[in-house]
């Protein structure tokens, strides 16, 4: 089973959970891949009837979280921690998103699929990190290598970048944040989100900070950082790439891109805000206290950086 594992690049309890599901008894210990098929497609048209379907009061609570915008997750830890003498109750978060998109006339309504913060009426289907295939010419450095002074945020200019994108991804805006300061810088993007435009739109808004303020840049893998390499003198330490699929290697960045949906909402043109609107809302976000800055503002944080750098 490990053999087999191993070629295949599964795990080993895989191969094992595959062998006890489909080899029956009068089998004699072979495994028949045609007939296996058969079998778990016989198991999917008697699926099992979800707990939320079953329990019309445990549907109930649930649907009163969801109508206070609260996430699946949430619900099922509080589940635990209000009900735990009641076991049946302890769903997983997975269930309920079940409930939501695959309940059927007695399972959550799909209405409250409009209350989750993706709002998405359908699940959206994620590739594995090895379906995803390489989008740069030249090789990207990996946030493996990235100097380990970046985890300690002891200093500023270890920025973190991505695209916030409006209606069907025509237009863009490029967000820039730094690490230990939380100060946001925003690139203009009025002619595209291509890789040169974006190249282009950072060089404008990065070029005016001084070197001391630009050690490295971490980006996700988006191809309109195709131009990384030719962005990489930007800055001291390099541009480092986060591995795909994982958007809470960039935390500060993905927060922060939550914060100015506030002004640039999903599903807008984004195209229709100038430069000077950017500089606006960069100047509101970074003259906001906040409560991890021990209530100081960015712009305080990152100019008292710069002038620990120059004494």
């Amino acid at each position: 089973m490990r053999e087999i594992a191993r070629r295949v690049g599964r795990a080993p309890s895989t191969i094992s959970r595959e062998l006890r599901r489909n080899v029956a008894a009068h089998d004699r210990d072979r495994y028949d891949a045609d007939l296996a098929h058969a079998r778990a497609r016989a198991r999917r048209l008697r699926p099992r009837r979800g707990r939320l379907v079953d329990d019309a009061e445990l549907r109930a609570v649930v649907q009163s979280r969801l109508e206070l915008e609260w996430s699946p997750e949430q619900i099922a830890a509080w589940l635990r921690h209000t009900y735990p003498d009641r076991p049946d109750w302890h769903v997983c978060h997975e269930t309920i998103y079940q409930a939501l998109y695959h309940g059927g006339p007695r399972g959550l309504s799909r209405q409250y699929t409009a209350k989750l913060r993706t709002g998405r009426p359908l699940r959206k289907r994620r590739r594995r990190a090895d379906e995803r295939s390489p989008r740069f010419v030249a090789p990207g450095v990996l946030i493996d290598r990235r100097p380990g002074i970046v985890e300690e945020r002891s200093r500023i200019g270890d920025w973190e970048g991505d695209l916030i994108t409006g209606r069907v991804n025509q237009s863009a805006i490029g967000t820039l944040v730094d690490r230990t300061s939380r100060l946001v810088r925003l690139v203009h993007l009025p002619e595209g989100r291509r890789a040169h435009h974006l190249q282009a739109g950072l060089v404008v808004t990065m070029g005016d900070l001084p070197p001391e303020a630009r050690h490295t840049l971490t980006w996700d893998q988006g191809s309109e950082m195709a131009c990384h390499d030719e962005l990489a003198e930007l800055f001291a330490e390099g541009v480092f790439f986060a591995y795909p699929g994982r958007p809470w290697e960039r935390p500060v960045n993905e927060n922060t891109n939550g914060l100015l949906r506030q002004y640039f909402p999903k599903g807008t043109d984004l195209s229709i805000h100038t430069a000077a609107d950017l500089r606006a809302v960069e100047r509101r976000l970074n003259d906001r206290p906040r409560k991890v800055l021990g209530w100081r503002t960015p712009a305080e944080v990152f100019a008292a950086g710069l002038r620990s750098r120059h004494t």
